[in-house]
């Protein structure tokens, strides 16, 4: 059903249409979706006994036949005769709706009666429950042996290139092991010294410190710039400073 709001065909709810809702067996919808487009599927008959209605369905003989779903030649007959039981609608509003092609919405009519539509017992109801329990026995998925080997025009990769490169980047971390703190604040100060400006790829290669542990420590002693004239790099926080004043003008990021 569409999303957008549309109207409601309300025609037949001035006529005051009843309709049974009405609940079947699989295979019985399974069976009549096999009569799509050739009309008739069974007959329902409605009698009166001792002033009780008994009502039921009668399946057309064409349409008894239940084929396997894989092996075409394994089959079975369905009942044909299906007694309803009758139930009360309990107060309840219940409608019916449908939907067109053009995602028009009709009322068919307010549900008057329920009921459900059961097989009869018989010889030929075991045999379709015995070929229905079959068939919920058997695995989704079997293996299967090829006679020849699957050909086509693609080949598999052993490994992708970006695994490659993580797989080097960790390589290279781990080749990396963590200084001594005060050791590593040295050669960032000695850095600094030099130059105002650093991106984080040039402090890695200077103090060969893995890039978690060199950020952490960054974090205490420099700010990041995330915009401006020198984005994306790292410089000393005020009070670590050493250059004069008017040097940031000249500096230029490395």
């Amino acid at each position: 059903m569409s999303d957008k709001g549309c109207d409601v065909d309300l025609t037949r709810a001035k006529q005051n249409t009843g309709v049974w809702l009405v609940k079947i067996p699989k295979y019985l919808a399974q069976q009549w979706g096999k009569a799509s487009g050739r009309g008739e599927v069974g007959k329902l008959k409605i009698a009166k006994q001792q002033g009780k209605t008994l009502v039921s369905f009668n399946l057309n003989e064409d349409l008894s036949v239940v084929e396997h779903s894989e092996e075409k030649t394994t089959s079975v007959r369905a009942p044909r005769e299906h007694p309803f039981t009758m139930q009360t609608v309990g107060g309840q509003n219940l409608a019916v709706f449908t939907e067109s092609s053009s995602d028009q919405i009709t009322l068919e009519g307010m549900v008057v009666q329920r009921a459900e539509c059961r097989p009869a017992v018989s010889e030929s109801y075991m045999k379709l429950k015995k070929l229905q329990i079959k068939e919920s026995m058997k695995p989704l998925r079997l293996s299967q042996q090829l006679e020849k080997a699957v050909t086509n025009n693609y080949k598999p990769v052993s490994n992708h290139t970006y695994n490659v490169e993580y797989e080097k980047k960790k390589k290279e971390e781990g080749k990396r092991a963590r200084a001594d703190k005060q050791k590593v604040l040295e050669m960032l100060f000695s850095a600094f010294e030099k130059h105002q400006y650093y991106n984080i790829k040039d402090l890695v290669e200077i103090t060969k410190q893995p890039v978690i542990y060199l950020k952490e420590i960054l974090r205490e002693i420099g700010v990041y710039n995330p915009r401006g004239p020198h984005k994306s790099t790292w410089e000393l926080k005020a009070e670590y400073r050493h250059y004069q004043e008017g040097e940031n003008e000249e500096e230029k990021m490395v």
